[in-house]
């Protein structure tokens, strides 16, 4: 059943209620289940939190973890902390009130941010991928050509950067006027329903947004895969078993990001492109918006000798 907020204004030529605010649906289930995934999803953002706050942590006080790559890391958790705060926050008050109204104001910063840190998590992996290919394949050259200046002035410039490319987008998103329903399908303001309840043109917006995804996204993974090609041959130049084994293990844990991160993009991208029931899009969305940044800390403390040599020093310290 639809639910319709009541009416603050109306444009009388065209007899629409003109929306300031909208109703986000998000689960559609009973009381019982919603309680359920509550405290499901609050341990799942808590988990989200402590982990990626542990590895910031961990680079912060380790002198081991005094490298680009683990520089580079502790940015990425910083996104995924800030991604997953974006979203979840709204969606557990939905949940446990049952009201999913947000104002309109709150729905463009929730694209903004969505946008705008999603961009940015493709930059910094494909500056990890930089990293790694300068690490195995150029060694000699590494340590200068990754120095501490150029870190920071890599990792500024994916987070400046995504910025500016992430506000003409947005502003165009402000600007149009949405009018009729203000039901959401949805558990937080996505892009491609927003524009559906618009009574504006949306043709310049929609085809801004798609060119900016291309040209962001594309450019970023072809990137990471020729950079990892590149690896792969290199490695495979070691004649040594070990030094193989040890060179595969620095890369397997960003790879393995890098492979969840975009396939569930891409998967995204092709569901909300077809006539599927939108609540594929939903599971895919929560992959991208709560698994995905939950798995990342996991995936490389479980996989990362150095990480978690560093843990336990930490605790034996503390202890």
């Amino acid at each position: 059943m639809d639910i319709q907020l009541k009416p603050t204004n109306v444009d009388h030529e065209e007899n629409q209620t003109i929306i300031t605010e909208f109703w986000l649906q998000g689960f559609q289930c009973s009381h019982q289940y919603k309680i359920l995934l509550f405290f499901l999803f609050l341990i799942t953002y808590s988990a989200t939190l402590t982990g990626n706050a542990l590895i910031i942590t961990l680079v912060i006080v380790s002198p081991e973890l005094w490298s680009p790559m683990y520089f580079f890391l502790s940015h990425l958790s910083l996104d995924e902390i800030l991604c997953t705060t974006n979203i979840i926050p709204n969606m557990l008050n939905s949940l446990l009130r049952e009201d999913g109204s947000i104002s309109i104001e709150g729905c463009f910063t929730q694209i903004f941010l969505f946008g705008y840190l999603t961009v940015t998590e493709c930059f910094l992996l494909t500056i990890m991928s930089y990293d790694r290919y300068l690490a195995i394949c150029v060694p000699l050259n590494y340590s200068s050509l990754m120095s501490l200046r150029r870190c920071i002035q890599l990792s500024s410039g994916a987070w400046i950067a995504s910025l500016i490319l992430s506000i003409p987008g947005s502003c165009f998103v402000y600007i149009l006027q949405y009018c009729g329903s203000n039901v959401i399908d949805h558990f937080f303001c996505d892009f491609t329903l927003i524009m559906k309840r618009s009574c504006s043109t949306t043709f310049v917006t929609e085809t801004e947004t798609k060119i900016f995804a291309i040209i962001v996204t594309m450019p970023s993974l072809l990137f990471i895969c020729f950079t990892y090609i590149y690896i792969i041959v290199t490695i495979l130049k070691i004649p040594s078993t070990i030094g193989k084994q040890k060179a595969f293990s620095t890369c397997s844990c960003h790879l393995t990001v890098v492979f969840m991160y975009y396939g569930t993009l891409i998967a995204i991208y092709v569901a909300s492109t077809k006539s599927h029931p939108y609540n594929i899009n939903k599971i895919l969305s929560l992959l991208y918006t709560v698994v995905t940044p939950l798995l990342n800390p996991l995936i490389y403390s479980l996989r990362n000798k150095t990480m978690k040599s560093s843990f336990n020093k930490a605790i034996r310290t503390k202890i």
